[in-house]
């Protein structure tokens, strides 16, 4: 007989009894988690002698003392023009769409305009925005705006910062607001994608290293944010493969490191100096997106920041990936590459592909040609391209489209020519490699091929 007293739980109270200790054990292992989360990032104590020479660095080497000139040029350094103005709009009113795998992110207007704008923000506030990705009102921000890499940005420069963009025109113009896909849309999210990757560490200076170095890690790591398109990213968009090169939007950014193969290796300080100078040096010249880059940025940061950077790129190791054996020169598509660049390339490239110095682009011993992907190079083919202006370089080479005139098969001969030649090594581009980047660029031949 079954009594009231030993009548066994109903499978209803058994589940709910399940539930709440699932529950409490995930409460405990989120609790233990932030808790080691807490005592890594703090396990290091900055030295804060070093750490106040690398932030400061600018105005022991001349930069402006004033807080609004000092904010200009860390704007400049971090680029922000760039994703907060949209071609023939005002600068800093934001509405430019980025395309992310989730999605088009658009960005805000960061003008002190009070109701569109950040005119209404506290320091504190922006501060809190730029550095852990909360809005105020506590919306959260999705690492499109690098806050992730911001972290790392002293306080003052960001005060800095916000004394300069409080200072432009206000742009009473709302943006468009990012609309992304479920679940996507759901900013609150963001709480799990910050606890898996996001580390608000203060810069921790190495000092081990000169304080040129790190003010070169400083700015390549926060200020510059190269990480946002120079390393990998993983299934939830968060950072991985430091610096070692990344495809987005069409476009391969190369590896930043001193690999002779695939990253800046081959250069000496003085031309990285003068490649994010001046757009180009004796063997390579920025165009596209890393174009745009010299052109709103690294054009305008001081000789002594830019060599910090150059010390500190050129002292990562890289991935260590060597070069393959090229194709022989007897190969067909070879031969065919090799006949088609003397009539449509030599002209400007040469015929020993050495190209103008800081003008047009050298393909010899080139990492950009030997890019795992060829995207960049057909692209070039395709479309053509401009380099940088700058101002010590205000009328840039531009290099004319080639989609109009030459078939998948054309183009895809010349790319294999010059990804394996003047010692080049990589592998071979398709005629079905150039047709697919074709389509996606629109770039339809306009005379009938055989």
């Amino acid at each position: 007989m079954v009594t009231t007293q030993n009548k066994p739980p109903s499978t209803s109270r058994r589940w709910v009894k399940y539930v709440v200790a699932l529950f409490v054990l995930a409460l405990i292992v989120l609790l233990g988690l932030m808790q080691w989360r807490s005592a890594q990032r703090n396990s290091t104590v900055a030295d804060t002698a070093l750490l106040d020479q690398v932030t400061q660095y600018d105005l022991a080497h001349g930069g402006s003392k004033d807080t609004v000139q000092r904010g200009k040029y860390l704007a400049q350094a971090a680029d922000c023009i760039a994703c907060h103005s949209v071609q023939g709009g005002k600068d800093f009113a934001g509405g430019l769409r980025m395309a992310t795998p989730f999605g088009v992110i658009v960005s805000s207007n960061i003008t002190p305009d009070k109701e569109h704008g950040i005119g209404s923000w506290s320091e504190e506030e922006f501060i809190r925005a730029i550095k852990q990705g909360v809005a105020p009102h506590g919306k959260l921000l999705y690492p499109a705006m690098p806050y992730n890499l911001y972290a790392v940005i002293s306080d003052q420069d960001i005060k800095d910062i916000f004394a300069y963009l409080k200072s432009i025109p206000p742009v009473p113009e709302a943006a468009p607001p990012t609309q992304l896909p479920f679940p996507f849309n759901i900013r609150q999210l963001m709480f799990g994608w910050n606890l898996l990757f996001f580390n608000p560490s203060p810069f921790k200076p190495d000092s081990a290293k000169s304080v040129q170095w790190n003010r070169g890690a400083y700015l390549v790591d926060g200020v510059g944010h190269c990480a946002a398109c120079h390393s990998g990213k993983n299934l939830l968009g968060a950072n991985n493969d430091y610096l070692l090169g990344n495809d987005l939007e069409g476009w391969h950014a190369p590896e930043l490191s001193g690999n002779t193969y695939l990253g800046i290796g081959s250069w000496n300080v003085q031309e990285t100096v003068n490649y994010l100078h001046n757009g180009g040096n004796r063997s390579s010249v920025a165009a596209g997106s890393m174009g745009e880059v010299v052109s709103n940025s690294t054009q305008y940061l001081n000789q002594d920041d830019l060599k910090a950077i150059a010390v500190y790129l050129k002292s990562l190791p890289g991935s260590g990936q060597t070069a393959p054996a090229p194709l022989a020169q007897t190969d067909q598509t070879m031969l065919l590459g090799h006949q088609l660049f003397q009539v449509n390339c030599a002209a400007c490239h040469a015929s020993n592909g050495q190209g103008v110095d800081a003008m047009v682009a050298s393909l010899a011993n080139s990492p950009g040609a030997q890019a795992p992907g060829a995207n960049n190079l057909i692209r070039a083919i395709l479309l053509g391209g401009r380099g940088a202006a700058t101002q010590t370089n205000p009328t840039s080479a531009q290099m004319p489209a080639f989609a109009w005139k030459l078939s998948d098969v054309d183009a895809a001969a010349i790319a294999t020519y010059v990804r394996n030649t003047w010692g080049n090594a990589a592998s071979a581009v398709s005629d079905k490699d150039v047709a697919s980047l074709r389509t996606k660029l629109g770039a339809a031949p306009l005379l009938v091929h055989r």
